[in-house]
């Protein structure tokens, strides 16, 4: 097999296209789809299915890209290391991360990051939906409590517990001997919220009724502290508040603790920029607790 009609046709097939890898790379558009062709005719399958505006990859080449991609990236690399005379952090990194942390706590990161290596380009872009990250050229992945996943491997970064909180002028409702009390005004996040009530440990369960509903977990806090009504939110986004006496504790809610992930491609070779940005976020959370992340909200 030709690694050059190899490495082409991934080019291909990260960017989307001949023409999109050409204008990427400044490569012949026609040089790329001879050394594909090439590549097809010497494993004897179709590649990429060729439309009048659109190119797919075939199953064969989603298999090939999927199994070579990240080995080739391996190989730049380590070429790139070997001339530079060291494995010092370089080049691109990508990192998609989750909404919450993004906005409380990740543009510090990045800046730390970004002073300490300046010989790496970091890309983060916030999302919470699941990302395929050989198709989309993803090196590093933060999630909440992630799906177990074969292709991946990662590490507990932080975990954090649920608490009930509330404005101060908002009572604790009080459970009666032989039925609920009636429910609180609730403020929720999104439209995805299908309980009634919080289970909270060692003490009743609280009815509410969702009176606010919002697509982010910060505006909820907020709505809180304007008194809006209860929430269930992580404790390192309220423990500030609630030391300060801005929110009221009414108990953590029982139920699987969450924890933040980061994974990335099980490959025998760990890249410097990626091994550089673990180590960086290890040391800001050293313990991985909520209140450390609280703590770092914070300052």
């Amino acid at each position: 097999m030709d690694l050059l009609a190899l490495a082409d046709f991934n080019l291909v097939a990260r960017h989307g296209g001949f023409g999109r890898a050409a204008r990427a790379t400044g490569r012949p558009k026609a040089t790329l789809s001879r050394r594909v062709l090439e590549l097809e005719a010497d494993l004897g399958v179709r590649l990429l299915e060729r439309g009048a505006r659109t190119l797919q990859l075939t199953e064969e080449g989603k298999a090939l890209h999927a199994r070579t991609g990240a080995l080739l990236v391996e190989i730049d690399e380590a070429a790139a290391e070997i001339a530079s005379g060291g494995a010092r952090p370089r080049g691109v990194l990508r990192v998609s991360a989750p909404l919450l942390f993004s906005q409380v706590a990740l543009g510090r990161l990045a800046a730390g990051f970004a002073l300490a290596y300046p010989e790496v380009r970091l890309e983060v872009t916030t999302e919470d939906r699941a990302v395929d990250m050989v198709e989309e050229g993803i090196d590093l992945v933060i999630r909440v409590n992630p799906d177990p996943d074969e292709n991946l491997i990662g590490r507990v970064l932080l975990r954090d517990r649920l608490v009930v909180v509330a404005h101060p002028a908002l009572a604790r409702p009080a459970a009666g001997a032989t039925q609920l009390p009636a429910p609180v005004p609730a403020v929720v996040r999104g439209r995805g919220e299908r309980r009634a009530a919080w289970d909270i440990k060692g003490a009743a369960t609280i009815p509410f009724d969702p009176v606010l509903r919002l697509s982010s977990l910060v505006m909820v806090r907020d709505a809180v502290r304007a008194g809006a009504g209860a929430a269930s939110l992580p404790l390192s986004l309220v423990a500030g508040d609630l030391a300060a006496g801005r929110l009221a504790h009414w108990g953590d809610v029982d139920g699987p603790e969450t924890a933040l992930w980061a994974l990335y491609p099980s490959r025998r070779l760990l890249s410097a920029r990626v091994a550089a940005f673990l180590d960086h976020l290890r040391a800001a959370f050293p313990q991985g607790t909520p209140e450390e992340l609280a703590a770092f909200v914070d300052a």
